[in-house]
């Protein structure tokens, strides 16, 4: 196995920190939080997953002064042109629903509503989430790694469960019978977007850093 490698999560979800953890530890990664770190969230003001997903990984690792990896996700509904896409987290608050700053739970509430809302009457309910990882050696990386995930399904009319967190409780899986947010940990981590892409990533790390399990 090879050494251990510091890798900084530019985030500071706690449950997103959570679902990486298992997904990349078997590469023998040490991955931490941006926040333990004193590192402030970076500005996200592309209109893609990449770039955002770019930015913030350059962010982390040049405050941090090492490997980073950034994740922007969010939900793509196809009636609605694939919005709200890389503005998911902020939804709501875009539309003036609540102001900045309010806590993950309340932020994710009212993004689920308006998404509700907005989705009432129409009859294309097709819905995925997308997750792009980008992974860099140092901020200035002329080989970032990139990896993408989708995992879709069909928009319900009403939240149901309780695990996971943003739009878990919206998107329907009519392979398994339940929504997202109705999923242990560990089977959402086996078949996520967010689990794709990082097998993705652990396959270029793996080529590109000689990183092994």
């Amino acid at each position: 196995m090879t050494p251990h490698l510091r890798l900084i999560l530019a985030s500071n979800n706690a449950k997103k920190l959570r679902e990486l953890q298992p997904l990349l530890g078997p590469l023998g990664l040490d991955l931490i939080n941006q926040g333990a770190l004193g590192i402030p969230e970076a500005e996200e003001p592309h209109i893609t997953f990449v770039e955002n997903a770019l930015a913030k990984a350059r962010h982390a690792a040049q405050v941090g002064g090492g490997a980073a990896i950034a994740d922007d996700s969010g939900l793509c509904v196809r009636a609605l042109g694939g919005l709200p896409g890389v503005r998911s987290a902020r939804y709501a608050q875009d539309a003036g629903r609540h102001p900045a700053g309010v806590p993950r739970e309340a932020a994710d509430h009212a993004n689920n509503a308006l998404l509700l809302e907005t989705m009432q009457g129409k009859a294309e309910r097709h819905a995925h989430f997308t997750c792009l990882l980008v992974a860099v050696r140092h901020a200035e990386d002329p080989e970032p790694l990139i990896a993408e995930g989708h995992w879709a399904g069909q928009l319900v009319e009403s939240g149901r469960g309780t695990e996971g967190f943003g739009y878990d409780p919206l998107l329907w899986l009519p392979d398994h019978g339940c929504t997202a947010a109705e999923m242990s940990a560990e089977q959402k981590n086996a078949i996520s977007h967010r689990a794709i892409a990082c097998r993705r990533m652990r396959e270029l790390m793996a080529l590109h850093w000689g990183l092994r399990a």
